[in-house]
């Protein structure tokens, strides 16, 4: 049996009374997921450890079985996976924003989603004048980029910028958790500093100013770590051939590690103008040369970000609408059966514009499989879903059953 996991990062919600109490989960028209709860089985899943940070990074490697507390090195690692960076020993790897700050406030943790175009320039121009043979720049997508510090410390706290906005940015500046830490954290801090005099006059800001867009007059730098020790999904529960689809970095990044095929697909922008039908055409196509299929769709996780409770609404449509509906049809023309699995990674409540730890809420679709009674996905019905709530790597196990 062949195996794909769609997963729409932060989907789940919380209930928001100007909506009647629902969450956008409950108010979007989702006929083609729903099938799949009324003929699957469901439940929830815890992906983030009481001890950790509910990142998507921490949550995703969960939803795929890692055991996150010995294995998680942090987001930057991840990202240098996707791009191709290969870490020395010592090298210290670090997610680095580029994002708004106002009047000394922590305004938007992506720069309006400058452009990759735009980011490019200015990331390359920060490498110039901040960059040696121990610190380096590397250009990523939109607002996300990549810190490298040889010899850096990690034991560091790092605030993700998603978490804060509208804090005072002096005020979740980088801080040392032991005394060795120290002089990495002056020194990103430093960086902070220095890019906010490097950028903003910077052409490339001046231009968006003018057209009424979010200034790009910062780096934000957070979730440092080494080069993992991560085993592949082979060597973790058999899986011969695995492919991963995502805009994202991190994800991918999780697919190298993972030992899966990164398949990038042209127009996926991890927003809500992503390309739908071209990741849910890859993911079809992957499955006929792959046993198994990580299909992540970012869109819904932005929305949450940004309080946008339609927008997070349209994106849950649009994922059972334009990605799960074809990938219903066309698994049924296959020659071996296609089992299918719906969950977010995390919640990111449109109220709090940042992730929290709730277990999220699953189906497990396979041909012939016993259904249970819940006739609709959302986090509240599932909890009547006959898996319960599982723990770390009993829904993989699961869903591959193993």
């Amino acid at each position: 049996m062949k195996h794909i996991i769609i997963l729409g990062d932060g989907m789940a919600d919380e209930p928001l009374e100007a909506y009647g109490g629902k969450t956008p989960l409950q108010m979007a028209k989702k006929p083609h997921i729903d099938w799949l709860a009324k003929n699957g089985q469901t439940g929830r899943l815890s992906t983030v450890p009481e001890t950790m940070h509910p990142g998507s990074e921490i949550a995703n490697m969960a939803v795929l079985g890692y055991e996150v507390e010995k294995v998680y090195e942090g987001r930057g690692v991840l990202e240098a996976a996707s791009m191709g960076v290969e870490l020395q020993p010592g090298d210290l790897a670090m997610r680095c924003n580029l994002l708004t700050i106002e009047s000394g406030i922590l305004k938007n943790h992506s720069a309006g989603h400058i452009s990759s175009e735009e980011a490019a320039v200015l990331i390359q121009y920060l490498n110039e004048k901040l960059g040696d043979e121990n610190i380096i720049f590397y250009p990523g997508v939109s607002y996300r980029h990549l810190l490298v510090i040889k010899n850096g410390n990690s034991k560091l706290a790092c605030i993700p910028p998603h978490d804060v906005p509208g804090a005072p940015f002096q005020d979740v500046l980088v801080r040392p958790y032991e005394k060795a830490a120290e002089s990495t954290a002056k020194l990103l801090n430093d960086l902070i500093l220095k890019s906010q005099e490097l950028l903003n006059d910077h052409p490339v800001n001046r231009k968006r100013e003018k057209e009424g867009k979010p200034v790009a007059n910062s780096i934000w730098p957070w979730s440092p770590g080494h080069k993992p020790q991560m085993p592949t999904l082979k060597e973790m529960f058999g899986i011969e051939k695995s492919a991963v689809i995502s805009a994202v970095d991190l994800v991918q990044g999780i697919g190298v590690y993972a030992g899966m095929e990164v398949i990038r697909v042209e127009g996926a922008t991890g927003l809500y103008d992503t390309n739908y039908e071209g990741k849910a055409r890859a993911a079809v196509e992957a499955l006929k040369s792959n046993d198994f299929v990580y299909l992540h769709i970012e869109a819904s996780d932005e929305a949450g970000h940004e309080g946008d409770v339609e927008l997070k609404t349209k994106t849950i449509e649009y994922l059972d609408q334009r990605v799960v509906k074809y990938i219903i049809e066309e698994s049924k023309k296959m020659d071996e059966p296609v089992a299918i699995a719906i969950l977010p990674d995390h919640p990111t409540p449109c109220a709090l514009k940042t992730h929290t730890r709730e277990p999220i809420p699953f189906i497990i679709y396979k041909p012939g499989i016993t259904p249970d009674e819940v006739e609709v996905y959302d986090e509240f019905s599932v909890l009547e879903g006959s898996a319960g709530l599982l723990e770390r790597d009993q829904f993989i196990k699961k869903f591959l059953k193993l």
